[in-house]
């Protein structure tokens, strides 16, 4: 895995602009729509799991469970841009990400934020 494939976020000029700040310069929040949120669980299969036991015995880092949480990251966010744009956004503020086991069989990661319409100052 390279680094490109480690990281998330949105390619250039995306249709709803995802901050993690409350306003964003340059323009001014017209219309707020709502939380909007993006969630999905992840497991991992078994030989996997038993892998990064191993692992974690002797140390370094888990690139299998790296990989699979930033996947889920990306999906999380995908689904998050897709209410919003769903709602009538072109902008989402206040983006954050909540990670939690969920019942020991997998990972929920929640991607949420305020959605907004914005416009060009």
């Amino acid at each position: 895995m390279g680094i490109e494939e480690y990281g998330g976020g949105q390619g250039p000029r995306p249709d709803v602009l995802v901050v993690t700040t409350n306003d964003v310069p340059g323009y001014r929040v017209e219309q707020v729509i709502g939380e909007v949120f993006g969630l999905t669980v992840r497991s991992r299969h078994l030989g996997s799991q038993i892998g990064a036991g191993l692992k974690s015995m002797i140390g370094g880092e888990l690139k299998g469970l790296t990989k699979t949480l930033v996947e889920t990251r990306n999906q999380a966010m995908e689904r998050l841009v897709e209410q919003a744009r769903a709602r009538g956004a072109n902008g989402v503020l206040m983006f954050r990400f909540d990670v939690t086991d969920a019942q020991d069989v997998g990972t929920e990661v929640c991607a949420y934020g305020t959605a907004v319409v914005m416009v060009k100052e």
